[in-house]
């Protein structure tokens, strides 16, 4: 089996999409692999502007056919890369009527296609997530809950829904992404700053917040990234 692709979804804009992509792309080359990076938000590319000078970037629509088409010849050229694609807000459209374009070409390209989606407490989340988890039913999904909309308890639709059992039947899990001071994380995306960017310009304040999210956020990256 060749290298991952990792999809990191959320539909809706504001849920934290970009700061997980983010953080993946940081944890995966800390631990040495290659990556290829898929901006889908081609009008607000916070990841691609943050990566572009670090690992290979590329802005690719996926609300259109050409963009999808361009997604799985990414992943057939880059063999030896893990590609990590940050979708758009409101992707939902794109996937629905070309998402099985990635679904039917992935026994194929011999990848597998991990899904990490990003929720906030609201109702939608779980209705969009259900709809991706329908357009394209051979990706493995983990649920990532935004600590930024509060702690673990205040999930209460997603922690009682029949999409978190549909989720963890299928083998994904349910876990909550720590939450990142407004100071850091307003300074990352104003000075579009890649994590290990951040780590050598920050001032030490900002440095030690930093260095408690990452080991956090690599706590939870670690039980995704192991098990793929």
């Amino acid at each position: 089996m060749s290298k991952a692709i990792y999809v990191v979804g959320g539909s809706k804009g504001g849920v934290g999409k970009s700061l997980v992509s983010m953080a993946l792309v940081h944890n995966l080359t800390q631990r040495g692999e290659e990556v290829f990076v898929i901006d889908a938000d081609t009008s607000n590319p916070d990841v691609f502007k943050s990566y572009e000078n670090e690992v290979v970037c590329e802005l690719v629509n996926l609300d259109e056919a050409d963009g999808w088409i361009r997604f799985v010849n990414i992943c057939d050229e880059n063999k030896d890369s893990i590609v990590v694609v940050n979708t758009a807000a409101r992707n939902n459209m794109g996937v629905a009527a070309y998402g099985r374009t990635l679904s039917q070409s992935l026994e194929e390209l011999e990848r597998e296609l991990v899904t990490l989606w990003v929720v906030n407490r609201q109702r939608d989340s779980l209705e969009l997530l259900q709809d991706y988890v329908d357009a394209i039913p051979n990706s493995r999904v983990h649920v990532l809950k935004n600590g930024y909309f509060g702690a673990d308890a205040k999930f209460e639709l997603y922690n009682g829904s029949k999409v978190k059992a549909s989720v963890e039947k299928q083998g994904g899990r349910s876990l909550l992404f720590p939450d990142m001071a407004d100071r850091v994380s307003d300074d990352l995306y104003s000075n579009r700053l890649s994590i290990a960017r951040a780590w050598q310009t920050m001032p030490i304040g900002n440095r030690a917040e930093l260095r408690r999210w990452l080991e956090e956020v690599n706590k939870v990256l670690a039980t995704i990234v192991a098990d793929d």
